[in-house]
């Protein structure tokens, strides 16, 4: 009820705010405000859709739902603008004249909807569409020969689920397959769902090619969603799954560490499953120099770097997704996305290759990123 409560006050601002703009044309009005209340309606509906019996209808209101809450988060931000920008121009005209106030008010009040339903649809379309490949080249000091040039495929954050399914996780499967990788790496958040409800539609990670196979660590979103079970069912799949371990792989005549560890909250569900990059070290041989870490979150850098990896490649935060939230990642994480230099260590993270909730990203492209190690 609280959530109903917030969502019915924030709908009635932007109708107070927005709708009077287009009385000139009542049914542009009209349409407006039933826009507002069919979302401030569907919004709250969507997070019980799960609780359909209907499977049809829970796709359905949790299409609409989130589509909705897209264009939501968009008309809030753009009014809430609006509204300071014209507090400062009425400053501003109490001070030295010159504007128009209800001009202004009137068109700017016009403008909001169409921006954000433009900033809506266009998101939605680079949120479905397949991740471009991201080529990224990390210097590594004394990178052995027979390495230079190893290639890591990495996806991040692709959240099969309600508005993700099967067809999409194949498209990026194939994609992968197109870069004839060394290896490749998932890094968390997979999944928005159980097992029971998805293990369809994330079969196709069985069909990933690479010389050393695909290797996966947990995010926070497992743990939402059975942690244990998905474990189970990627192992199924032939993924392997690093839970603060490593593994040594040997290329040509030289040998690559790498380790996952889980997610950096995960003690909060399973205190067994404490993110530890130490211990993912544990028993690792000194021949083995190059250490590659997967960490679903970007902070887990600092215990990183203070256990002796050279690179870590992470994900969560999806780069912010869309504007202006990208400006708030930084609150939370020491990176937003791309390729950092913490201390001693490389840290990588993606801006993801899906999306979480609203289908939409502006300013921040979904990625397949190939990663190369080079000599430094």
């Amino acid at each position: 009820m609280p959530i109903v409560a917030l969502s019915a006050l924030l709908h009635l601002y932007l109708a107070w705010r927005l709708v009077p703009a287009w009385s000139a044309w009542p049914v542009a009005a009209g349409a407006l405000a039933a826009l507002l209340l069919a979302s401030a309606i569907v919004m709250p509906l969507a997070m019980r859709a799960r609780r359909f019996r209907s499977p049809g209808w829970a796709t359905a209101m949790t299409w609409a739902g989130f589509g909705f809450l897209g264009l939501f988060s968009s008309l809030l931000v753009l009014t809430l603008l609006r509204d300071l920008g014209l507090g400062a121009a009425a400053l501003l005209h109490a001070a030295v004249g010159g504007f128009d106030l209800e001009r202004l008010a009137l068109r700017s009040g016009q403008a909001v909807p169409l921006l954000a339903l433009v900033a809506t649809l266009w998101g939605f379309l680079n949120a479905r569409r397949t991740a471009s490949v991201v080529d990224v080249e990390v210097p590594i000091a004394g990178l052995p020969a027979a390495l230079h040039g190893f290639t890591i495929a990495q996806i991040s954050d692709i959240h099969v689920g309600p508005t993700i399914g099967r067809g999409y996780l194949d498209a990026i499967v194939q994609a992968v397959n197109r870069l004839d990788v060394d290896l490749v790496a998932v890094t968390g958040d997979l999944v928005d769902g159980r097992v029971a409800d998805l293990a369809e539609h994330v079969a196709p990670l069985a069909s990933l090619r690479s010389r050393h196979g695909t290797y996966f660590v947990t995010g926070n979103h497992e743990y939402y969603s059975g942690a244990p079970a998905w474990i189970a069912e990627l192992r199924r799949l032939g993924v392997r799954v690093l839970l603060n371990e490593h593994v040594v792989l040997s290329h040509g005549e030289a040998a690559l560490l790498l380790a996952g560890v889980t997610d950096h909250g995960a003690h909060h569900f399973d205190p067994a499953q404490r993110s530890d990059p130490e211990a993912a070290l544990a028993g690792a041989p000194a021949e083995a120099r190059v250490r590659v870490l997967l960490a679903h979150q970007p902070r887990s850098a600092e215990a990183a770097e203070r256990a002796g990896f050279q690179l870590q490649l992470s994900g969560h935060t999806h780069g912010g997704q869309f504007w202006p939230w990208n400006h708030f990642v930084r609150f939370q994480q020491p990176f937003t996305s791309g390729l950092h230099r913490w201390r001693g260590l490389w840290v990588y993270v993606s801006r993801g290759t899906g999306y979480w909730g609203p289908p939409k990203r502006l300013g921040a492209p979904s990625e397949i990123t190939r990663v190369r190690l080079v000599p430094s």
